[in-house]
């Protein structure tokens, strides 16, 4: 690390819903960033407006607050290298793009739509079905390199719509050094002449994020691995630009791939095979099509970031369960994998369900209440929390303790009689009869200390435990579930455990 206060940035598009891809990409900037008390930037790149959608740019940032990655500069928040938007940007792209062809390295181009498609079509084969704008092609277009000088100034007064793309050289290896694939080398003739300036002024991404990481003083870029082809194109406009001292250090991170690991994981896989990809809810302001997310699914914010942080990453021990504060300590580009990641759904619930397992009660009855609300039921918060304490053991998401705990808040409308009534008789009437009127004498009492009176009672009328303690079971919570009796009657608490039992001896008759 040299002397440079680590600056790293994440610069979506806001074109939609954030993919869980995206978010891994901001943790890894956020780690980074923290462990080397550095700071985190959040750019918003809406250069294309074609593509731009309203409520994108807001929901990115309640994805990012969701999840505890808060940044230190952004469009909402400012700071010292706004703004932060590149549409807020736009005077500042021409004077580069300008300078790129006054130095030879850019051009200005002409082309038509027409023209454009007319050439595609011209050089198509079966081998090259979509040809690109590069060194050979760019010969035989109308462009500042094969039209002469006075034509090009006059075309330039008149206003005629063009663009300004990059003169890739015909064929030069490009080599940098990523910090997770280390030396990677291109060669330029596989590249084509990206468009750095649109005819409406507006700069393209590879314009714009140079220019941007430059002027923000970002020293360290972390982005997908499909962003990989563009490499070439920003290393030669660093240079072009004079900034290659200013560089930041690349690091091209691995896909996350579908659960059968063939291809990159897309929206549509996650709506196919049932599980969201986005870390909340969206909704196309076009359609109206809802997308459901991690947030709206159930998962809780500190376990879907540990989750996000182990596709990919490993500290190189056995251990699964980080907290944030322990990923930013332990945290290192070193450990990044080059291969892609598999998603697991389950595996990704199996990180819930160790965060439900050991959250504080009081928290998950918090979380909680809001269901019991939309329910119409209203809890103290203390008896949520013992409910919360006594199922969360098997739940995965938060509206897992209702289905484990319903009967908490609600008798039971209906009973497993066929568990009940063939070995049902007056024998255990009585003895349920005998047990109501005792509890009335137990009040607040442990459920150590009922378990102990329920099996004196049935010891004293010669009834056997598991005879009697399925259909108390039943009676509190309608079926074969739930966590042990005895906790479920102190929790109740006499009056209502009574009430049950009155209720389920009448069903059982």
């Amino acid at each position: 690390m040299d002397h440079k206060k680590v600056r790293v940035r994440f610069a979506p598009s806001p074109t939609g819903g954030l993919h869980l891809g995206g978010v891994r990409t901001v943790l890894f900037n956020y780690l980074f960033a923290k462990q080397h008390k550095g700071e985190f930037v959040l750019r918003i790149e809406d250069t294309d407006q074609t593509r731009y959608v309203p409520g994108a740019e807001e929901y990115i940032s309640e994805c990012l607050s969701w999840c505890g990655l808060t940044p230190d500069e952004s469009p909402a928040l400012g700071g010292p290298y706004g703004p932060y938007r590149q549409s807020e940007r736009k005077p500042l792209y021409r004077q580069y793009a300008e300078k790129l062809v006054q130095s030879g390295h850019a051009y200005y181009a002409f082309d038509t739509p027409e023209e454009l498609e007319s050439m595609r079509e011209r050089l198509k084969t079966p081998e090259n079905p979509s040809p690109q704008y590069n060194h050979l092609v760019r010969q035989k277009m109308r462009n500042s390199l094969t039209l002469p000088d006075a034509e090009v100034q006059e075309l330039l007064v008149k206003n005629t719509p063009h663009v300004i793309r990059i003169n890739m050289p015909a064929s030069e290896d490009i080599t940098f050094t990523d910090m997770v694939r280390g030396a990677v080398t291109f060669n330029t003739s596989q590249v084509d002449d990206k468009v750095l300036l649109k005819a409406d002024g507006m700069p393209t991404y590879h314009l714009a994020v140079v220019v941007d990481d430059y002027l923000m003083k970002i020293t360290h870029a972390f982005r997908g691995e499909e962003w990989l082809p563009s490499a070439p194109v920003h290393l030669l406009l660093w240079k072009y630009l004079g900034w290659e001292a200013d560089m930041p250090q690349w690091a091209h991170l691995p896909l996350i791939l579908k659960p059968d690991g063939n291809g990159k994981l897309s929206k549509r896989d996650g709506d196919r095979l049932g599980f969201p990809v986005y870390a909340m809810n969206w909704m196309d302001p076009k359609t109206g099509d809802l997308t459901t997310g991690f947030r709206e699914r159930g998962f809780l914010p500190e376990a879907f970031v540990n989750m996000l942080a182990m596709l990919g990453w490993n500290d190189g021990t056995e251990q699964e369960i980080f907290s944030l504060a322990e990923l930013i300590e332990k945290f290192s580009m070193e450990r990044v994998h080059k291969a892609g990641a598999k998603f697991d759904y389950e595996k990704a619930k199996w990180f819930n369900h160790q965060y439900i397992h050991h959250k504080d009660n009081d928290s998950l009855a918090a979380l909680f209440q809001p269901v019991l609300a939309e329910k119409g039921i209203s809890a103290a918060p203390a008896y949520v929390a013992t409910v919360a304490g006594l199922v969360k053991e098997r739940c995965y998401f938060v509206n897992d303790i209702w289905e484990h705990g319903f009967f908490f808040f609600q008798s039971p409308a209906s009973y497993d009689e066929a568990a009940v009534k063939p070995k049902w008789n007056a024998d255990k009437e009585a003895f349920f009869t005998a047990w109501s009127a005792q509890l009335e004498t137990l009040g607040t009492a442990p459920a150590a200390e009922l378990e102990a009176a329920f099996k004196a009672l049935a010891t004293e009328r010669n009834l056997k435990m598991g005879d009697v303690q399925l259909p108390f079971r039943i009676m509190l919570t309608g079926g074969k579930f739930g966590p042990p009796v005895f906790d479920i009657v102190a929790t109740l608490g006499v009056a209502e455990t009574r009430n049950r039992i009155a209720k389920g001896l009448e069903a059982f008759k």
